[in-house]
């Protein structure tokens, strides 16, 4: 969701965008009634937004783009990305926790990594470990590890290769949303809101494009026809569920939440009632709080929301 004009770059993107790649406009206008309608319909609940910037001269006087929320031992766990409303302001690392994930308490010693840019970020835990892949300077995809949610150490950026195993094209790659299942990790990534990639990894060392074109195309639809980009994966009821930002407008002035599903991750049909939110509510993701899913919008303030049945 950044402002990246780089002329090479485009060129790439639009050269893989228009080959055909596992999401063809047959799939795209697939059938998507056998879905699950508690994880895409959603109403929003009282006294929004829960969370956003300070307003007032802090480090986190705005926040921007996805956050992310964890429950464990019944208690919420967010981490979001806060910065000065100034010039040239570095973006850094804050944390929050609620009971019930509607009344939040900043981390009195945020921010928690201010040592490098780390934006839009997700976490993943995985045993001891909490893995948190993020943007860096640039959108460059980078990651974090910590052993107590608080406490980051910096691990570099993401080697991503093509599927002959050579280094990707030089230019940005963010968004960083990460899926572990059967011991492969999968991230999707995308290149300047152009499209959306997969790559696997076995040690979180080097990923592995699954194809060199993106596995969901922006457009044809005019909702998501200048960006896309995934927030989370989530499995339900035997479907995966990508939950992605996208736009309509070339200048890239309002973002909306939308919904893509796969039986395998790699070939997704884009939900025929996208978007489930409008008005700037994207960067979505879903958090479990013991009955169901929640919706939380995470840009750039934090809305929350119920399903609607």
């Amino acid at each position: 969701m950044k402002s990246v004009n780089l002329i090479a770059l485009f060129c790439v993107l639009l050269t893989a965008c228009s080959k055909p790649g596992a999401t063809s406009e047959d799939a795209v206008q697939g059938d998507t009634a056998n879905v699950a309608l508690e994880v895409l319909d959603f109403i929003p609940v009282e006294n929004n937004p829960v969370f956003a910037g300070t307003g007032t001269d802090t480090w986190d006087q705005k926040i921007r783009e996805r956050g992310y929320i964890l429950v464990e031992d019944g208690e919420y766990h967010m981490w979001y990305t806060g910065f000065r409303d100034a010039p040239d302001q570095e973006m850094h690392l804050g944390y929050a926790t609620s009971p019930d994930g509607l009344i939040w308490t900043r981390y009195p010693g945020n921010p928690i990594f201010d040592s490098g840019w780390v934006e839009d970020m997700m976490v993943v835990k995985e045993g001891d470990n909490y893995y948190m892949f993020a943007e860096g300077r640039g959108d460059i995809a980078h990651m974090l590890t910590s052993m107590d949610r608080i406490h980051w150490k910096e691990k570099g950026p993401l080697d991503i290769r093509n599927k002959n195993g050579e280094p990707i094209s030089e230019g940005p790659y963010g968004t960083p949303t990460v899926w572990r299942e059967n011991g492969v990790w999968y991230l999707f990534y995308e290149r300047g809101d152009l499209g959306i990639w997969l790559a696997t990894s076995s040690d979180l060392k080097v990923w592995t494009n699954k194809q060199d074109e993106p596995v969901i195309n922006i457009g044809p639809e005019t909702y998501d026809k200048y960006g896309v980009a995934v927030n989370q994966i989530i499995k339900h009821k035997n479907k995966y569920y990508a939950y992605y930002h996208a736009t309509e407008f070339e200048d890239w002035h309002e973002w909306t939440s939308c919904v893509a599903i796969s039986d395998d991750l790699v070939h997704w049909v884009k939900y025929d009632k996208n978007p489930i939110m409008r008005e700037n509510k994207s960067s979505p993701i879903l958090v479990p709080d013991g009955e169901h899913y929640r919706l939380y919008t995470m840009h750039d303030e934090v809305h929350a929301h119920l399903p609607r049945k």
